[in-house]
């Protein structure tokens, strides 16, 4: 009784804006969470390159300027 639930509102709105629309909506909802965790990995990833001390360290170990 609760997937009939469940599926009721699921197929009004099928019926009244179409399947396509409602899958986009649906995928728009589901993958807002993982687009923000990209966000806060780019700037984070953004953060550390900015704060990186301007020395690097050649293949033999030595330090460039």
């Amino acid at each position: 009784m609760l997937e009939t639930l469940a599926i009721t509102p699921l197929l009004a709105a099928i019926g009244q804006v179409g399947f396509p629309i409602v899958l986009a909506g649906y995928l728009l909802i589901r993958f807002e969470r993982k687009i923000d965790a990209l966000a806060a990995s780019v700037t984070e990833l953004n953060h550390a390159a900015r704060n990186k001390p301007n020395e690097s360290e050649d293949s033999d170990g030595q330090k460039t300027v």
